[in-house]
Formats: C-alpha cells, structure tokens, sequence
C-alpha cells in the first residue's frame, strides 16, 4: 500500500465498533459471545474512554449486543465453511475486524482479503507491525477509493482467485449505498465461483424497528448526515430477496435479529439482547 501510514487515521465507525466489542468483555456478563479485546489494542484509547457519549454501557447497552452478535455469526460461518473445504474469505468494510489475529490457526488456512478505505488500512497495517501481529503472507489488505476505483478489480489485483469458491461478508456497506449499487454489488458477488457463500448485512426501514430502538436508530442517521455519510438504503426482508434474486443467487435466506437472540442469547440471565434493525442476507451461488 503506498500510503504515508504514519499520518493515516481510522475511520471512526470501524474504531467505535472495536471499543464497543472490547466493552462486551469488559463490562457484560458470562458467557460472551465473542471475546475480541485485540481492536482495543488496535485503538489504545486511553483513559476515560468508557466516558465518551457513544461509549455509555447503558445506552449503547443493545447496539453492542448487536455488533458482537454479527460478528459472532459471521465468524461462525467462517469456521463452517472452512471445514467444508473454502480457501478464501473477503471482507467488503473490513473496519478493524481482528479475526486474522484472534482466530490466527483457521485464518492461516485461508487466504484473507480485507477491503476497506486506504486510511483504515495503512493505519490498522501499521498497528498491527507496532504491536507484533505482523501481516502475514496470507492476509491481504485491499485498500480501495469507493469513490474512484472498482473494489473487484482492487481485489483481483490482490490475487483473488475467482475459480475457486469463498466465503464473503459484507457489514455497514449497503446502509451507504442507494439500490442501484446494492443490486450491483449483489450481482458482482453472484459471479463467484459455485459453492460461495455471501453474508451481507441490511438495515429495515424504521417502522420496522422495534419501539425502543427507534430513537437510537434516529440518532444515528442524524449523525451520519451531520458526518456526510447519510444512511441511504433500508429494505424489507423480501425486498432483499427479491435483489438476490434478480442478481442471480442460487439460494438466499435472510436472518433475522429474532434469529441471532435464539442462536447467541438464549439462556442468558442479564437480559442483553442485540437491537433490531440490522438483519443478514445470506446468500449461496
């Protein structure tokens, strides 16, 4: 990456999700379901951090339950379909996901692409060096301009191999993105090779948030129009299945929030349980 690393920074979403994960261990109740305080050594934010207004434990108390939750399911899928034999594993908005280091014995097997802003990227590289993790041979990074370059032929030059199947998440991207780059983004994963797997994140439209996650969901889009980087696309479980579809998916399911509280919270005696709003399109080629 020809980038001045020493002066790059992280985008501020992908920084927000490491300390609320790292807060997931540090604050909420056994069992957890992901133990990934290794952003938080990424990020080193210093004292007082818990005393952020985006840090509150109480009030982000069900939108952290909700990124430990994604990120919980997608590692799953990782590891499953690994042992059915994928070599390859792209991450479209990598952020500062820490699977390669945390999960390094699976990762090794696999080659890993992350895809994100060349910023985040050339800071998370140089991270990774100062604190020992190294970047090892078979973790790629693919720095991409949304803005200005094609992320599937950044990621060709990274030496993807589009004969051979993957497994491919994708979170916090088609919030972003209008329908039009959503169905173009779908219709480029369906050209994987057959026996890919697609886990892409997509966000319901407000009326179908449940009551107390309405606020926090106005919240955030008021803060994403302050930053410049609105929330522009929100779909129906059907609506999305209708875009698979018609991108040429063999087979698509989505789940739902309902579905991750049954597979991750049942049980739990705190009562922590992920927000509604964020649901995944998982989709097979």
């Amino acid at each position: 990456m020809e980038r001045d690393k020493k002066n790059a920074v992280p985008d501020n979403t992908a920084v927000r999700v490491a300390l609320w994960r790292a807060m997931h261990v540090q604050i909420d109740s056994l069992p957890h379901i992901i133990e990934d305080e290794t952003g938080f050594k990424l990020v080193a934010p210093g004292e007082g951090w818990k005393e952020r207004p985006d840090m509150s434990p109480d009030f982000t108390r069900r939108l952290r339950a909700s990124v430990v939750a994604r990120a919980r399911f997608i590692e799953d899928l990782v590891v499953e379909q690994r042992a059915n034999g994928i070599g390859q594993y792209v991450i479209l908005g990598a952020g500062l996901d820490t699977f390669a280091q945390r999960r390094a014995a699976v990762a090794s097997s696999l080659q890993v692409f992350e895809i994100d802003q060349p910023d985040t990227l050339a800071w998370k590289q140089r991270r990774l060096i100062e604190l020992g993790f190294g970047v090892p041979d078979w973790l790629h990074f693919v720095a991409v301009d949304f803005e200005v370059s094609s992320w599937w032929q950044q990621l060709l030059n990274a030496g993807f191999d589009t004969r051979k199947p993957a497994v491919v998440a994708c979170t916090g991207v088609s919030l972003y993105l209008t329908r039009e780059a959503v169905l173009d983004t779908l219709r480029q994963f369906a050209t994987l090779a057959p026996g890919s797997t697609l886990a892409m994140a997509f966000y319901l439209p407000l009326n179908l948030l449940d009551e107390e996650d309405k606020p926090l969901q106005l919240i955030a889009e008021k803060g994403a129009q302050a930053a410049g980087t609105p929330f522009i696309s929100f779909f129906t479980p059907n609506e999305i299945l209708a875009l698979a579809h018609e991108a040429g998916f063999k087979n698509s399911e989505t789940i739902s929030t309902s579905d991750l509280v049954n597979r991750y919270f049942a049980g739990r005696t705190d009562n922590l349980s992920p927000a509604s709003g964020e649901e995944f399109l998982l989709a097979t080629t």
